[in-house]
């Protein structure tokens, strides 16, 4: 069992950091929240001061951030850096959703002080980070992906190496931009017929069967009361923010414009998230967006 830093104990890696010590390993965290911290801490984490000594003797540093200026700030230019206090051959993890660039930027800035680092985004939720069934798509040398699996395991059922650093990232916007424009087609699909007097549910359960089955309807259905223990039916409450997929799918469209890959339809789902966004639904659920299409 190794000893591992865990920094950023939000919704995705409060669970994350907690399914860690269940595993056996010995897990400082730390995070801003003193709320965050001491849920960690009640699942088996000890509590660091700060991030400078979560990370004093650890083998392995997890990082999950809000953006990539968080984890350029944190690892590199903060006032604090911890690639100034990390030893060298200590592997970080970032497992935030962040630009490409800004992965590369620090992998390149870990290799200079002899650390290494491997961007690792995650897929499936807050579900799946208190389930220990998430997906992790990494991107790293073959030599770190294989260093990093077995701490990966503890905490995500799926574990894929996407390629060399900042591969991780791209794979995650591609699939969260997809996501996205899922989720909007359902809406627009549902809504479509509840409007001319369809149930949800019989709708749901038809598509389901037919060639317009997807993820969101099979597990995250966006109707409120089709599907138990959704954010739907919990008032959109929990689950993957608004604020959020709208942040990725902007991550998606300046990835677009560094690669010249068309993404209309991934434009037109960012331009739905911010109509809903700037309605002031960002705090909700990013299922809400069948809101939008619903009469006011």
């Amino acid at each position: 069992m190794a000893l591992i830093a865990f920094i950023g104990l939000g919704n995705m890696g409060g669970p994350m950091a907690v399914n860690l010590a269940k595993a056996g390993h010995q897990v400082k965290a730390f995070d801003l929240s003193a709320e965050a911290l001491k849920h960690a801490v009640d699942g088996g984490c000890e509590a660091a001061q700060s991030a400078v000594t979560a990370v004093a003797g650890a083998e392995f540093v997890i990082t999950m951030l809000p953006a990539g200026r968080h984890v350029q700030g944190l690892l590199v230019s903060g006032e604090d850096a911890l690639f100034n206090h990390i030893a060298p051959g200590t592997l970080v993890i970032d497992s935030s959703t962040i630009d490409v660039q800004t992965a590369r930027s620090v992998a390149a800035a870990a290799a200079e002080k002899g650390i290494d680092f491997v961007d690792a985004p995650v897929s499936g939720g807050v579900g799946g980070a208190q389930a220990g069934t998430l997906t992790f798509i990494v991107g790293g040398t073959a030599e770190q992906f294989a260093r990093a699996e077995p701490v990966l395991k503890a905490m995500g059922k799926n574990i894929f190496h996407a390629g060399d650093h900042g591969a991780g990232q791209i794979a995650k916007v591609c699939n969260n931009m997809m996501l996205g424009i899922l989720m909007a087609g359902t809406c627009e699909a549902l809504n479509m017929g509840i409007k001319n007097g369809l149930d949800p549910a019989i709708l749901s359960e038809i598509m389901k069967q037919s060639s317009g089955n997807n993820w969101a309807l099979q597990v995250y259905n966006p109707v409120p009361g089709v599907m138990e223990n959704v954010p739907a039916s919990r008032d959109y409450q929990g689950g993957f923010q608004v604020d959020l997929m709208y942040k990725d799918l902007g991550l998606a469209m300046d990835l677009s414009q560094h690669s010249a890959a068309p993404t209309p339809m991934g434009s037109a789902a960012r331009a739905l998230f911010n109509l809903h966004k700037t309605a002031g639904n960002g705090g909700l659920d990013f299922s809400s967006l069948i809101k939008l299409y619903k009469d006011k």
